[in-house]
């Protein structure tokens, strides 16, 4: 009966045993582990403070350009007829030279003209020789009337014929001068000084006046006129920031304009707005706008594509940040503002136009506040910033440049910035 009850208790025993090893282990376990996660290695180094530049935002009047995509054009472009049938003996002048006015440039047959004007002189002697005779019966016949020699019937149709005769002579007097006009007429003469066309009817060729009489155009060069096109919204744009009082035009809308060509240099000349079409463009739903430019040494030619810089504007007490400063979030554009401890606050703004290498701002800041410009990625909320100088600017970075986009573009354009 002892052997049969010893042999559960040596196995209790031994589970008490095993059960006190395990507690133990566990507890020299937890033991190493919180003595691992209390232990920091020598050489961990504190995180180091992000470096960033500031400015101070300040309210200021800021000029402001808008552009265009124009296009120049001829102040006076002029097509030169033939006014007169006939065929072409010469063209005279240079294709592509600049012509001045009263310069010859087509010369056409003159035989047919000159044969027509001698038969006009012709009538003209035939009805001056009619006239005499008449005014010399005329003159027979009035005393013989007068002494009722001949009857009233014979004063009356002497008279008519001298009356008839006067007329006859007026009428060949026009045929002369209508034949004179359409023989000076195969001269062509250029009616301006300016630039010519190619020939588009060569020598030889019979021209008529009404169907094939195009021979060429002269193009006037000074003064050129640049054309641009302003759209609908960016008209009520305008207005609108103009009443909010956000934009303000030069007294009696007096713009400047420039123009860059297509090389990215500027016109040297500055020319101002000339005409407005009253309507808009019902395809297009813009209206012109029209500038003179004066040309005198011919730099713009007609049918070039520039850009029109219209200047003038001015945005009145104007919040105007870099642009790198500006970041875009999920759902709107906001800046880092730095507060008196030098730590970083993220702040929502309401972005406006660009203006070069800057963003005007709308809403979101105040004068005197100061903002992170440059490291504005690198930025964490509310930790300190290590403030630094800003790199000075080039000479080129300095000058500002003109807002190169339309107002269009401009509100297509992505808000991120880096």
């Amino acid at each position: 009966m002892a052997t049969k009850l010893s042999s559960p208790l040596r196995i209790a025993a031994v589970g008490r045993v095993r059960s006190r090893a395990w507690l133990r282990f566990a507890i020299a376990s937890a033991t190493l582990l919180l003595l691992a996660a209390c232990h920091k290695p020598a050489n961990e180094l504190p995180r180091a403070t992000t470096e960033v530049t500031v400015m101070t935002v300040a309210q200021r009047d800021t000029p402001v350009d808008f552009e265009f995509t124009a296009q120049t054009q001829s102040s006076r472009e002029v097509e030169i007829r033939a006014r007169v049938d006939g065929f072409l003996d010469k063209r005279v002048y240079t294709e592509g030279q600049l012509v001045h006015a009263g310069q010859v440039l087509f010369v056409m047959d003159t035989a047919p003209f000159e044969a027509a004007l001698q038969s006009a002189k012709g009538q003209l002697a035939q009805q001056e020789a009619r006239l005499t005779v008449t005014k010399a019966n005329l003159a027979r016949v009035i005393p013989l009337a007068a002494q009722n020699a001949l009857s009233q019937k014979d004063l009356d149709n002497a008279t008519g014929n001298e009356k008839e005769a006067e007329a006859a002579v007026i009428a060949a007097k026009g045929q002369v001068r209508t034949a004179e006009l359409n023989l000076s007429y195969t001269t062509i003469k250029s009616p301006l000084t300016g630039l010519s066309s190619f020939a588009r009817q060569q020598d030889g060729s019979y021209v008529t006046a009404a169907a094939t009489g195009l021979l060429t155009y002269i193009y006037q060069l000074d003064p050129m006129w640049v054309n641009f096109s302003i759209s609908e919204n960016e008209l009520l744009t305008y207005r609108d920031q103009v009443e909010k009082g956000q934009l303000r035009f030069p007294a009696n809308n007096d713009f400047e304009v420039a123009v860059v060509l297509a090389d990215g240099n500027v016109f040297p000349g500055r020319g101002h707005i000339n005409f407005t079409n009253p309507a808009f463009n019902t395809q297009t739903g813009t209206f012109l706008v029209r500038a003179s430019f004066a040309n005198p040494q011919g730099t713009l030619r007609p049918g070039q594509f520039v850009r029109a810089r219209v200047s003038g504007a001015v945005r009145p007490n104007a919040v105007l940040v870099p642009r790198r400063a500006v970041l875009q979030g999920s759902k709107s554009h906001f800046v880092w503002t730095v507060d008196k401890d030098a730590k970083g606050h993220q702040r929502v703004v309401e972005v406006g136009e660009w203006h070069g290498d800057d963003w005007f701002i709308t809403e979101g800041l105040k004068p005197g506040e100061r903002i992170v410009v440059d490291g504005a990625i690198r930025v964490v909320a509310d930790t300190p910033l290590k403030i630094t100088q800003a790199p000075a600017k080039s000479a080129d970075a300095a000058q500002p440049r003109s807002e190169a986009q339309s107002l269009s573009q401009r509100q297509s354009a992505p808000g991120a910035t880096n």
